[in-house]
């Protein structure tokens, strides 16, 4: 009869299998930063609650003589208790999305410039001129627009107006004249998005393996081969994500659309013209210091629509770009 006696257990070589613990220890140095970050932290979502219910506590009035005619309604007039912010909200949107089908391709043919046609000695050089379009002010944009790009575009305007007039958007609300409309007004916001898009797409496609894109082109691929099977697929999130940010930018965009906007607030399809789709942003500069109480409520209350719009519209940017920095690791 065999009897089995334990035997002790073989210790392996540190380094091998056994861990090793790292004890952390935090210096007063550490901990005060730690505590900074907190409160900065804490600070910026004290602050946008904070905003949050202002504008609820501010609007509340007018959402309970408009209840759901709010977002329903199509006329605006607050002294009358009509609040249809339909049309200024639906004219923010448009413009928003007139400076991202102009802005995007744009975009993406700056990144793809600057990441891979681009001499290296060049690249430094042409992305500080892009990133100097984001330092810009908004009202020198403007001024600019107002008296050079709104009469210069008369010509694009008109000319889209003839030729494909059928489709609804490619039509001027007042019959001759092409100024000062939602495509004029978008079409200088779409400066002031090109660097918000440029710079976080070319950040996404820098992330791409390079011995992928290096294999495509060993075996015989063309570099535009390379970039449209190999580059932009892997980026495709974060080139999504970073539309969706720069489109959040137009919504929010304030003085160009005071400078350049008429004034009418009118729900129409035709975006080639003046008298058209309104803005919030136009509205809000325009009457909350002249306006009466109510139609200060009711300014605030689509102030806060349009908050909330734009709020989401980052949120799932912001997701989307996460999302596509987590594909990459």
């Amino acid at each position: 009869m065999t009897v089995l006696t334990p035997q002790a257990p073989v210790l392996s070589a540190v380094g091998e299998d056994t861990p090793i613990e790292v004890s952390q220890s935090h210096t007063p140095a550490d901990r005060a930063f730690r505590f900074a970050l907190v409160a900065a932290s804490a600070t910026v979502l004290f602050l946008l609650a904070a905003i949050t219910l202002f504008l609820i506590v501010k609007g509340l009035p007018a959402a309970r003589a408009a209840k759901q005619n709010f977002f329903l309604s199509v006329v605006w007039n607050p002294d009358g208790h009509h609040f249809g912010v339909l049309p200024l909200l639906g004219g923010s949107v448009a413009i928003a999305l007139v400076a991202i089908v102009i802005a995007a391709p744009l975009s993406m043919a700056c990144a793809l410039m600057i990441n891979e046609l681009a001499p290296k000695r060049m690249r430094g050089i042409l992305t500080g001129t892009v990133d100097l379009l984001a330092t810009i002010p908004s009202i020198v944009y403007g001024f600019w627009g107002l008296e050079i790009v709104s009469t210069s575009q008369a010509g694009v305007a008109q000319w889209l107006a003839h030729y494909f007039g059928f489709v609804p958007f490619f039509q001027t609300p007042s019959p001759g004249e092409f100024v000062k409309s939602v495509f004029a007004t978008g079409l200088i916001c779409s400066l002031t998005i090109v660097p918000i898009i440029t710079s976080v797409s070319r950040e996404v496609m820098a992330q791409a393996p390079r011995d992928a894109c290096e294999a495509a082109l060993g075996l015989g691929g063309t570099r535009w081969g390379m970039i449209t099977d190999v580059l932009l697929p892997f980026s495709r999130n974060g080139i999504v994500g970073a539309i969706l940010l720069g489109f959040g930018r137009g919504l929010g965009e304030t003085m160009i659309v005071v400078l350049v906007l008429s004034s009418a607030n009118h729900l129409t399809p035709g975006i080639l013209g003046p008298n058209g789709l309104g803005s919030i942003a136009k509205e809000i500069t325009e009457y909350f210091v002249t306006g009466s109480n109510i139609e200060k409520s009711a300014l605030i209350l689509a102030g806060l629509a349009l908050f909330a719009t734009t709020l989401a519209v980052n949120a799932v940017a912001r997701a989307i770009v996460l999302r596509s920095e987590g594909v990459t690791r």
